[in-house]
């Protein structure tokens, strides 16, 4: 055995302070409308739907294309998406064909994620410039049949959107019975579930009412028919497709007795698409892009995939002890309300301020394709903070995961 003295290498922990990383800021935030499961931007796929929010993104920012060197692309449902659907969407946006692209799979956490992906690659020096995001068309996902399988007699088919979107694999149930399960062991009701659902809706309403939503939207042109011009579509539209009258009474969808979910507490399948640019502050400089927000840190968690509804609530506290922010210095929680009970569990469990909470309205009144919206939080909380405010945008995810980051505006 050899007697030389063995050497030992320490590794100190990386620290989010600005003293020791490098800034990484957001220099564009831009998003797409979400359209209705089956409606408004049905005839345009993901890729289609990401390349607008890329394009856009790229324009607003106000630098060449040529300098995003990396592209990171949340999407879930890729049944007959077609290869490599983040490399669609960059090369359809027009960017160089020297374009690294990645797409992003961890289920409703997609868009957030790939966010993250961008944050570490700048931090690490790999690249310079990184566009991030998530994109969706629950409307275009098919049905599956297994091959091999006999038409005699008929054949099965499975709905994609349900097995690679909504369904829990280790409990052969929709994720709609985790919400359930969620709701009975915190003793949170129907009714508050609905008046939350409400809330969002009337949010959201008000939202649209003062304009909040109009610097992060980018108009969607939808091909008609030809000789029929394109239809336009500029806004979201579910929070408009609401009958509070109907609201207590419409039917429990996944537990039929003693059930509290319903579908105007749950949050809708829709069609959307947004984008980020990340740089770093002294590469922003180089670029004469103005910095929007700055990305403080991140972090992820997971719980018992059952559990899912409250894995926010493992991501979030890690995410502030490791920023060292309190939670009353956050101003904007931008938490996705895949469910009305998904809000309210983590607001339970965290001890937030629900004043602070989708002040503008979430998922249940605006829309959830599920690949875009954790890309969505953050881009509504680059346009919605003041100056020197923080907030964290947050999302469970299929599997018992969630993602959290918190941005700083600039």
């Amino acid at each position: 055995m050899s007697s030389k003295p063995l050497m030992v290498i320490q590794i100190s922990k990386r620290l989010y302070s600005s003293a020791s990383k490098k800034d990484v800021v957001i220099i564009s935030a831009v998003r797409t409308p979400m359209g209705p499961f089956l409606g408004s931007m049905a005839p345009l796929t993901a890729p289609r739907l990401g390349a607008i929010a890329i394009e856009a993104a790229v324009e607003r920012a106000g630098i060449p294309k040529e300098e995003i060197k990396e592209v990171f692309m949340g999407n879930v449902c890729q049944g007959g998406v077609g290869q490599a659907p983040a490399r669609q969407a960059t090369i359809f946006a027009g960017l160089p064909k020297s374009t690294i692209c990645t797409t992003v799979n961890k289920v409703c956490s997609s868009g957030m994620k790939s966010v993250m992906f961008a944050t570490q690659s700048l931090l690490l020096g790999d690249q310079d410039v990184i566009l991030a995001g998530g994109m969706e068309s629950m409307s275009n996902v098919p049905y599956y049949m297994k091959r091999g399988q006999t038409p005699y007699g008929g054949v099965n088919l499975s709905d994609g959107v349900v097995l690679d979107g909504l369904w829990d694999v280790y409990n052969k149930f929709h994720m709609g019975n985790c919400a359930e399960n969620t709701a009975k062991k915190l003793n949170i009701s129907r009714q508050q579930q609905d008046e939350y659902a409400i809330n969002s809706y009337k949010r959201s309403a008000e939202g649209y009412k003062n304009n909040v939503y109009a610097s992060e939207l980018v108009a969607v042109n939808v091909p008609q028919k030809r000789g029929t011009p394109d239809l336009v579509v500029a806004a979201d539209e579910e929070y408009k497709r609401v009958n509070f009258d109907k609201f207590g009474k419409l039917a429990t969808v996944f537990q039929r007795e003693n059930g509290t979910v319903t579908a105007g507490n749950a949050s809708t399948l829709n069609d959307g698409a947004a984008a980020l640019i990340l740089t770093t502050s002294e590469n922003a400089k180089r670029l004469n892009a103005k910095p929007l927000a700055r990305v403080v840190s991140y972090q992820d968690g997971e719980c018992d995939p059952v559990d899912f509804p409250i894995a926010p609530a493992v991501a979030i506290p890690k995410l502030l002890e490791k920023t060292g922010v309190s939670k009353d210095e956050v101003a904007m929680w931008e938490i996705n309300e895949a469910f009305s009970v998904v809000v309210l569990a983590n607001q339970q469990i965290l001890g937030l301020n629900p004043d602070k909470i989708n002040i503008h309205g979430g998922a249940v009144s605006l829309g959830h394709p599920i690949g875009m919206s954790g890309a969505r939080l953050i881009v509504h909380l680059v346009h919605s903070l003041k100056s020197g405010e923080k907030g964290v945008a947050a999302i469970c995810n299929g599997g018992g995961g969630a993602s959290s980051v918190m941005i700083e505006k600039l």
